[in-house]
Formats: structure tokens, C-alpha cells, sequence
């Protein structure tokens, strides 16, 4: 199995478009699945504002939040503190490798976390050893090529190769989504409802921090790092980028979607 590494990292740029999350704009295929009492692990809880929705919405059932990252845990449980939720749990953990018995939890659930692991399907795999009999793994996962927007600056169009190119050499696949019904045949479900949403920031207020945070982790982020130390842009490139999201942002048109590829497995 490939290492993978994290290409966004824990920037203050990225956690802003993570705390922005919710059950509701990031989950709304599952939450039909939940009901008061069910046990839940969420992996690669992040900030864990999804976390504390789906926290909310099992109780009394428990909600095992768990990510790679021990430092974003911190966040996650001050989330829960500050929601009165007693039934969240945090931990770190590595979802090809979950240290939980067989059959631990009714409810899976991974949102943005399959594009960024070495091995997608053993993932899969392993989300499926922990569910219980009658439970579901749910997962959603953006789609880089498939994003889409208004006006279309060149500069943004290279951004997007190049990120590409740096999640792949970080062992990740960026265009997820549409990948997300393929690995989970090969991870053995065969009980799979599969499904598609999108973001969409288009009002003036979206679209400045759509693209004020895009400027951001392209400049500051881990990604900016490992963009230029593994030789696939410049410093000046990145900058030229981050031109390109401001200045697609300060436009009266400026539209962009986000599609997720989803799939909801039984088990």
C-alpha cells in the first residue's frame, strides 16, 4: 500500500472552508440513514463541524470522530464542548489500519477523505470491517476535473493542473468523485446506492471567500510548499494563481461548482 500525503495540510486557509462543513451542505445523502441511537465513526472529522451535526442528530448514540491529524482534534472536541454534546468521541487514526473490533458502528462515514489516501479501496475495505450487519458506509468526495466556473481566467485552468498534478505525486487522486461507485465494487459492496451534489458560490459573499481562501491556501498552505518543493511550480507561479482566484472573485459574474461524487453502501 502507497504512503499518501495530506497535499492541503491544516493551514488556517484550509480549516476555514472545513469549518464551514455541515451535515446539511456536506451530508445531506445520509442523513435519510440516521436516527437517534445509532453509533457513528466519522473518519477525517477535520474541525469536526459535520462531526457535531451528525452528533446531534444519533444522540443518545455515540459519534467516534476520528482523523490522521492529532492537532485538528483539539478542534473537533472544542466544536462538540461548545454544541453541549456529550456523546462525541475523538481519536486518532489511520483509516487503512482502524484500530476498532468488527462490527463496531451502524453508521461510516468519510467525506473528503478518499481523495487523499494511498489506497482508496483497502480504505473502503476497512470502513466496511468495522460496520455492523444492516449499517452503512456512506462516502463523498469531490471532483477536481469536473469543477466548473465563470469567468475563466487561463491562470485558473493551469491552478488546476496543477494541483492535480501535486495531489497525484502526494499519492492522492483528485478526481475522486466519479471514482467513488468503481471502488467500492472493488472493496466488495454490492448493495451500493451511488449519487451526486455540488457546491455552488455565486452570491458576492460566497464568491469573495470562495476565492479569498483559494488565494490563501495556494500561497500559504501546506499545498504551496509541496507544490514547489516537489518541482511543480514556482513560488511566482503560485502567486500568479492567486492572482487569478482574486481576480476571478472580484467579478459581478463569478460562478463556481464543486461537484461530489457520493455513494451510500449497506452492508
Amino acid at each position: 500500500m502507497a504512503d499518501a500525503v495530506y497535499t492541503h495540510g491544516h493551514h488556517e486557509s484550509v480549516l476555514r472552508s472545513h469549518r464551514w462543513r455541515t451535515a446539511d451542505n456536506s451530508a445531506a445523502y445520509l442523513l435519510a440513514s440516521l436516527r437517534p441511537g445509532l453509533d457513528v465513526l466519522d473518519v477525517g472529522c477535520g474541525p469536526g463541524t459535520i462531526t457535531a451535526d451528525l452528533a446531534a442528530l444519533v444522540a443518545p448514540g455515540r459519534v467516534t470522530a476520528v482523523d490522521a491529524a492529532d492537532g485538528v482534534l483539539a478542534q473537533a472536541r472544542a466544536v462538540a464542548a461548545e454544541r453541549g454534546l456529550d456523546n462525541v468521541v475523538c481519536a486518532v487514526a489511520d483509516v487503512h489500519a482502524l484500530d476498532f473490533p468488527d462490527d463496531s458502528f451502524d453508521v461510516v462515514h468519510a467525506h473528503q477523505v478518499l481523495q487523499h489516501v494511498g489506497d482508496p479501496v483497502a480504505a473502503l475495505r476497512e470502513m466496511r470491517r468495522v460496520c455492523r450487519p444492516g449499517g452503512v458506509v456512506a462516502a463523498r468526495d469531490s471532483d477536481y476535473a469536473a469543477f466548473a466556473w465563470y469567468p475563466e481566467p487561463p491562470a485558473l485552468e493551469e491552478w488546476r493542473g496543477l494541483y492535480r498534478r501535486v495531489a497525484r505525486a502526494n499519492g492522492g487522486e483528485p478526481d475522486a468523485g466519479r471514482r467513488l461507485l468503481s471502488w467500492a465494487r472493488q472493496a466488495g459492496f454490492t448493495d451500493i446506492t451511488p449519487s451526486a451534489a455540488v457546491w455552488c458560490f455565486a452570491t458576492p459573499e460566497e464568491r469573495a471567500w470562495w476565492s479569498a481562501l483559494w488565494a490563501d491556501r495556494t500561497t500559504e498552505s501546506g499545498y504551496a510548499r509541496l507544490a514547489v518543493e516537489g518541482g511543480h511550480t514556482t513560488p511566482e507561479g503560485l502567486a500568479a494563481a492567486a492572482g487569478a482566484w482574486r481576480e476571478w472573485g472580484a467579478s459581478a459574474d463569478a460562478w463556481f461548482t464543486v461537484p461530489h461524487g457520493e455513494i451510500l453502501c449497506r452492508v
